[in-house]
């Protein structure tokens, strides 16, 4: 059974998440109580909330593309500030979205109702089953739904936009619309209710959060979908209701409960056969449809990730036959049904909002604690801007909103925090013994530190891009080797050796000669195996020396400067140079070669081997390498003569090394294969098998198409 989840959601899938998890009863529904607060100023209180949503939104990109893991916001709040507030982060947030996906499915009672006698209750449970099986089956699936709803709302909504506004008749519609139709009607303290009434329409953006783990390219995909999401829903947020206050009456539009659908029928008017409103009331299903189906997604990755962590029973933490956390699925759509069937939905789903708030100031703590912990491997692919005060501004807005959201509010958050803290008392206090990043903001100041969380992030760093893992194969294939097994160094020190074999050996030896000389500092990543890891912004891919030391060589005399004791027990150092973009390449290199270095038999692998190819080979992964001579492998005998750009691999291959007349050559496209070249091939294990296996290049690519089943 798998125990990690498939990375198969695209950019447009973060988009359709995002998009479809915010358009429900904030355009739907809302409109009418809003404009009841504060009258025709309810569009720019929905702008507004657009404005402050930033804070949160950023502050969850920042810690999904540095934690891509299931569970979002209590995974970042966990790993930040400890598992007592990773519990009130994710047993809250779970709460939280499953009383708002119930209220969203029964929303779409009252469009439907427009056309059909049906309980609104039993549609919403019969929903909460198909959209469950549907999470079951897998994310990727779920999201094809997901890309149709969402693709089908922003049309309908986007004609609704433009056919609104020429029917107002355009910039005109900013100006007040008279005596009858107070533009402020509770003055500056009923706006600022009405920003935090509408600002949860927003909350719904950060839900894909919790399905990081499972998306392609975080580093680019979350930041953008978010962000790309986000102003969408703020657009038409914003010109959605400035169609209706302009349309509608003020007293009409306060008593709707269909206002988008109301409107539709008084400018649509000359669509035959009410095509405008049946589509406007499509529109709303796909809404409300799209909520509820992303909250079970999200919500359901919230006990997956806590199980896996012991802070809930561990077999809510098994994958299904296909790949989903099957279980957490079942107890959220269960869940889902018990609060259909006993709260009062709507209520209860208004009360969560607050909590939500909570979390938000949460996650920007979350970001400050991170950064000030100085943990190395915190290396998110998106960083917040105008930090702190970003996250500063996060924490006093949601205070300031749940001020504003009553007394009810505050007390069901504050129920809903004390039911967590005495869940984890209970259960998952003697189960744990993890501790936040938090504590190494401690360690700055004397205090303790948990080491682990560092492993972890590395871990997680190293796991982060997939399509970046050949870079790895390709380092090791053109790294130098420098093997020293007698004598001491005497008169030359390790930094100038180290300079000259830059010099020598790479195209930016140079600048990779004045990183060694500025920059050594040696951590252990196995037995008596030191690396040094530097970051230059003058090179364009990283490059790899190897020292190798004998028994016969005396360390204490090397760069007494550079080596301390510690590295007595030293026979290997390592020094890994990368440049500063993509953010993280150098630790994820670093963990591809710590993973190496820990495996079984490696020391004695390494002391034994008699020459540079040997230790190089060794430093390889097996499955993604393959290295001989040209005459022995079919697949290239018959494109001897052709360029290196020229030759017909299998898919993922390519030459990482040529070896010609013992120097080796660098393999540009330009350079022509030759019958007594040795080469080194770097490619996924499906394809390294393939040519492990003879196949010619037609042959195997030929294969390959039969695996993938085309």
């Amino acid at each position: 059974m798998a125990d990690s989840l498939k990375k198969n959601l695209s950019l447009f899938d973060v988009y359709a998440m995002s998009t479809g998890a915010m358009f429900s009863s904030g355009l739907f529904l809302l409109p009418g109580l809003a404009a009841g607060l504060t009258g025709d100023s309810v569009f720019l209180a929905y702008f507004v909330a657009g404005l402050l949503i930033l804070p949160a939104m950023y502050s969850m990109a920042e810690l999904s593309t540095a934690m891509p893991k299931a569970g979002g916001t209590y995974y970042f709040l966990d790993r930040a500030m400890g598992p007592l507030m990773g519990t009130i982060g994710g047993l809250g947030s779970w709460v939280a979205v499953v009383f708002k996906s119930a209220f969203a499915l029964v929303g779409m009672g009252a469009y439907l109702g427009l056309y059909l006698d049906i309980s609104f209750t039993l549609l919403a449970i019969i929903l909460t089953v198909a959209f469950g099986v549907l999470n079951v089956v897998g994310a990727k699936e779920t999201n094809l739904l997901q890309r149709g709803l969402v693709s089908s709302l922003v049309v309908i909504l986007t004609a609704f936009i433009i056919l609104g506004i020429s029917e107002v008749d355009g910039g005109s519609a900013l100006a007040p619309n008279g005596a009858d139709q107070e533009f402020f009607r509770s003055g500056l303290v009923g706006f600022v209710s009405t920003i935090g009434l509408v600002f949860v329409s927003y909350a719904g953006l950060t839900k894909v959060a919790s399905v990081a783990e499972e998306i392609e390219n975080p580093d680019r995909n979350i930041p953008l979908g978010m962000t790309l999401s986000l102003a969408t829903a703020t657009i038409i947020y914003t010109l959605g209701t400035l169609i209706l206050i302009n349309v509608l009456d003020q007293s009409a539009l306060e008593e709707s409960l269909t206002p988008v659908a109301d409107a539709g029928e008084v400018f649509l008017d000359w669509v035959p056969a009410d095509l405008g409103v049946i589509l406007i009331v499509v529109a709303a299903i796909a809404a409300f449809a799209s909520t509820g189906n992303a909250g079970i997604l999200s919500a359901s990755r919230y006990p997956y990730a806590m199980a896996k962590d012991k802070l809930i029973p561990r077999n809510l933490a098994e994958l299904g036959r296909f790949g989903t956390p099957t279980k957490s699925v079942v107890m959220t759509v269960v869940s889902m049904i018990a609060v259909l069937l006993i709260f009062d939905v709507e209520a209860v789903a208004k009360l969560a909002s607050a909590f939500q708030l909570v979390l938000f100031a949460l996650l920007c703590i979350a970001v400050m604690v991170m950064r000030e912990s100085g943990i190395d491997s915190y290396k998110p692919g998106f960083r917040a801007p105008l930090y702190p005060w970003l996250q500063i501004a996060g924490v006093v807005i949601a205070l300031w909103l749940i001020s504003e959201m009553g007394i009810l509010a505050i007390a069901f958050t504050g129920a809903l925090l004390l039911g967590c803290v005495a869940w984890y008392r209970w259960y998952a206090s003697a189960r744990v013994v993890r501790r936040g990043a938090i504590f190494h903001v401690h360690q700055r100041l004397g205090e303790q530190k948990y080491e682990g969380l560092e492993h972890e992030l590395m871990t997680i760093i190293h796991d982060r891009t997939e399509q970046e893992n050949l870079t790895y194969e390709a380092l090791i294939a053109r790294s130098a080797v420098v093997d020293v097994q007698t004598g001491s160094f005497d008169n030359v020190s390790l930094s100038m050796l180290l300079r000259e074999t830059a010099r020598e050996r790479f195209d930016a030896g140079d600048a990779i000669a004045k990183t060694f000389r500025e920059s050594l500092a040696f951590r252990p990543v196995g037995e008596g195996v030191y690396m040094s890891i530097a970051v230059a912004n003058e090179i364009e891919q990283p490059e790899l020396v190897v020292c190798r030391f004998g028994p016969g060589v005396d360390l204490s005399v090397v760069d007494v400067d550079l080596v301390v004791d510690d590295l007595q027990d030293a026979h290997t150092l390592l020094f890994l140079v990368a440049p500063n973009q993509p953010v993280g390449l150098d630790l994820r290199l670093a963990g591809h070669i710590a993973e190496v270095v820990q495996s079984d038999h490696f020391t004695d692998r390494w002391l034994q081997a008699t020459d540079d190819k040997v230790l190089n080979a060794i430093l390889m992964r097996d499955d993604h390498f393959y290295h001989g001579p040209v005459e022995t492998m079919p697949f290239l005998v018959e494109q001897l003569g052709r360029t290196v750009g020229e030759l017909d691999l299998p898919t993922s291959c390519i030459i990482a090394l040529i070896e010609r007349d013992g120097e080796l050559v660098i393999p540009t496209p330009d350079v022509t294969l030759l019958a007594f070249d040795g080469v080194a091939v770097i490619g996924e294990p499906d394809d390294i098998a393939l040519l492990n296996q003879g196949l010619d290049p037609f042959e195997a690519r030929h294969a390959k198409r039969a695996q993938a089943g085309l």
